[in-house]
């Protein structure tokens, strides 16, 4: 967006014209100046933030410690050599991509919407894009304000996290962005925990893990023995209902057993093999057994 009063560059093929005269037909406008750049991309701003742009709501996660990055910057410039550098120092094992673009200059707004791109075509995009370079005047980042660049990394299905210049520098493309970090060495901190921090984190885990099982088995073992002493308890206990269910049942087998009722004066008669019940089974001549408690005597039937 352009207002009246702004300082523009224009880069233009001149024609004349018999009738109408002279006329250019422009290639570029674009601002330039520190008063115009911001002005320019204050009126972009208010236009991307009324359709939504860089609202919180649409900002996704950005992965801890991702396996797999693209990165998008110069790879002359001292934003690339901070960030490897910090990466290095705090984390290992990462896959880094680098699209090498211009990032100030005429060239550099088709270069860095074009590793937008790049990533976002892979089969295998990266976990994350990081798009960096350093501080620099308004002119040299004005490439991360506009609008074709701030819309590629809105639309980036890849999450993004965008460091332009030092602390005091915000572009368009940063509030675009998933994550904003303040310096290419932010971005690195930003995405890679310190790996001593993470070794000292993890032995303090451990050592903690290490306590809770030795508590939960000395837990479990008093337990345990707690649940043997009440299972002798209860043991001794059955045994002892055993015992005198046993007892009584024996009484109660003394008091049904024939040999007991003999000793009382009573015998028992058979004949031919089988209890004799009532003398309708006895017929004179036929014999008998009679049994005592102390033997057995066989007789035979005179009478009945």
């Amino acid at each position: 967006p352009l207002e009246e009063g702004m300082k523009i560059e224009v880069i233009a093929q001149p024609r004349i014209n018999p009738i109408y005269g002279f006329s250019l037909n422009y290639i570029s406008i674009k601002p330039v100046g520190e008063g115009s750049i911001k002005k320019a991309a204050d009126l972009l701003k208010l236009k991307l933030e009324k359709e939504g742009l860089f609202d919180e709501s649409r900002k996704r996660h950005i992965p801890r410690a991702p396996e797999k990055i693209g990165l998008i910057t110069s790879v002359e410039s001292a934003a690339y050599v901070d960030f490897i550098k910090v990466l290095n120092a705090r984390w290992q094992g990462v896959e880094v991509h680098v699209q090498n673009t211009q990032v100030q200059g005429d060239q550099a707004v088709e270069g860095l919407v074009q590793a937008v791109r790049y990533y976002n075509q892979m089969s295998s995009p990266p976990d994350v894009l990081v798009i960096t370079r350093g501080g620099g005047s308004a002119d040299d980042l004005s490439a991360f304000s506009v609008e074709a660049v701030v819309r590629e990394v809105a639309s980036s299905r890849i999450p993004t996290l965008v460091a332009v210049g030092h602390e005091v520098d915000i572009s368009l493309a940063e509030l675009a962005a998933d994550v904003r970090a303040s310096t290419p060495s932010n971005a690195a901190e930003i995405l890679f925990p310190d790996k001593l921090d993470e070794k000292r984190h993890l032995t303090n885990i451990s050592t903690q893990l290490d306590e809770i099982i030795k508590y939960k088995i000395e837990d479990k073992s008093t337990n345990l023995k707690e649940i043997l002493v009440r299972l002798d308890h209860g043991l001794e206990s059955k045994l002892e209902l055993k015992q005198q269910q046993l007892k009584q049942f024996e009484i109660l087998l003394n008091s049904v057993n024939p040999e007991n009722t003999l000793k009382r004066g009573y015998a028992l008669v058979s004949s031919k093999g089988k209890l004799v019940k009532s003398i309708k089974q006895l017929k004179p001549g036929s014999d008998a057994l009679i049994t005592m408690y102390d033997g057995k005597v066989k007789t035979k039937v005179k009478g009945v």
